[in-house]
């Protein structure tokens, strides 16, 4: 049965349940970056102690590569939920992504340490890191989907916005967890106290589990099934019909990669050559994205107003344009002007492209292959994220003088993006239903 109403506007469609969709898209974003906050911070901080051998100079390596891990199962999990996305329906998978996500991340607060069973110790650890990045691949690319498809034709960007500024949230909700948790003691930090934050997470996959769970499919979604559109080979027709939106996604996802410069590359930077503490560091994080909660949905408003691809362009160049302004900051010593910085390249800049691209990128595909696509496309361009650390580390970014090397490569990724971006159709005043029909 269709839930779907006709609006009295001419080309907007309601009778779907955006609000519901947009809470359940935060909460499965937020369960997800919660994780990947807190698994990043434990891989620098905490697992080199506790799942690697102490006497071994290489453990730092070997427990960033631990993080790495999950970038080789989301393409993998990207193919492989996006088909199940596009044949049996977005919600079924959400409610397994949401799961398996929040099942993995608890157990890694329950492995045994390196002491009680040697190297099965990582080697566990590493199948949990899996297991996330296998769920994290379809839980962003189903979660736009739904929202976008529960959505009024006129506001689908500022629904969707919703899913990436849960990424927001998740962040801050693990920062000021794990803060408290780096003040304890070694002994305690070493042994039950670094579990604590996996643990908790739980308590957020009951809360987006229960308001998922009431969720109906999407209106879109429902009248493909009832017109048999469905799609027996999503990925086939996929690539069959929009090889060329899929490339154009893959491109324009290496603006992911900022975050990483902005959360990653930047803190080291600050830490090994401008000589900012980390805690101050953290703090310019948790500002920044607390800031983005307020200025993504706005965002995704003017997206609704104007188009996706201006907002999306701005976000892009105008990250390329803050991003020296920012790693500058770091070395004058000048912590309101830090403040003031991050929240400038963050918060100002990159959310605008990162509140859009749900919409942007989703509405490239019709709904028969949607899920797929944005699946895929986004979890290949994200590898340009996962791999920024060590392609600017090799260049000589975390050096005296290594903001050069830091800005050039985000002008290159936010350029790339950009072009990428204008070869892409304006779609903000098509109808949902005419979404990628040719």
């Amino acid at each position: 049965m269709s839930h779907t109403v006709p609006s009295t506007t001419p080309g907007i469609t309601t009778g779907g349940t955006p609000k519901k969709a947009a809470l359940a898209s935060f909460l499965g974003s937020a369960v997800e970056y919660y994780d990947f906050f807190i698994f990043g911070s434990a891989a620098a901080l905490i697992f080199p102690h506790v799942f690697f051998p102490d006497a071994d100079t290489n453990a730092a390596i070997m427990s960033f590569a631990t993080f790495g891990f999950a970038y080789i199962a989301r393409p993998v999990g990207a193919v492989i939920l996006g088909h199940f996305g596009d044949r049996i329906g977005r919600r079924k998978v959400l409610m397994f992504t949401l799961l398996l996500m929040g099942a993995s991340t608890f157990a890694i607060g329950c492995l045994p340490d390196f002491k009680t069973v040697g190297w099965w110790a990582p080697v566990l650890l590493v199948l949990a890191r899996l297991c996330q990045g296998f769920s994290a691949a379809g839980e962003q690319a189903g979660a736009s989907s739904m929202t976008l498809e529960h959505a009024p034709d006129n506001r689908r960007s500022f629904f969707t916005s919703w899913t990436l500024t849960g990424t927001q949230g998740g962040q801050i909700l693990a920062a000021l967890v794990f803060i408290p948790v780096l003040a304890l003691p070694d002994d305690i930090k070493y042994t039950i106290g670094w579990r604590i934050p996996f643990w908790l997470s739980a308590v957020v996959v009951l809360v987006a589990f229960f308001i998922r769970r009431t969720l109906h499919e999407p209106p879109a979604f429902e009248e493909a099934q009832k017109t048999k559109q469905i799609s027996k080979l999503p990925v086939a027709d996929l690539l069959k019909s929009h090889w060329r939106d899929v490339l154009r996604v893959i491109a324009c996802a290496f603006i992911a990669a900022v975050s990483t410069v902005f959360g990653t590359l930047a803190i080291s930077y600050a830490k090994n050559v401008a000589g900012v503490d980390g805690t101050t560091t953290l703090w310019l994080v948790v500002g920044a994205n607390f800031m983005a909660l307020g200025t993504q949905p706005l965002f995704g408003m003017l997206a609704d107003k104007i188009g996706r691809k201006p907002v999306f362009i701005y976000g892009a160049l105008s990250s390329a344009a803050l991003t020296p302004v920012f790693l500058l900051s770091l070395e004058s010593g000048n912590v309101a002007l830090m403040f003031l910085a991050a929240i400038a390249f963050f918060s100002f800049g990159y959310a605008a492209a990162n509140a859009v691209w749900p919409s942007f990128y989703a509405e490239m595909f019709s709904t028969n292959v949607r899920f797929s696509g944005l699946a895929i496309g986004t979890q290949l361009g994200f590898l340009m994220a996962g791999f920024a650390p060590a392609i600017v580390a090799a260049m000589g970014g975390i050096q005296p003088g290594g903001w050069v090397q830091i800005s050039i490569f985000t002008a290159i990724i936010c350029l790339i993006a950009t072009v990428a971006a204008l070869t892409a159709k304006e779609t903000f005043r098509v109808p949902t239903k005419q979404l990628g029909q040719r």
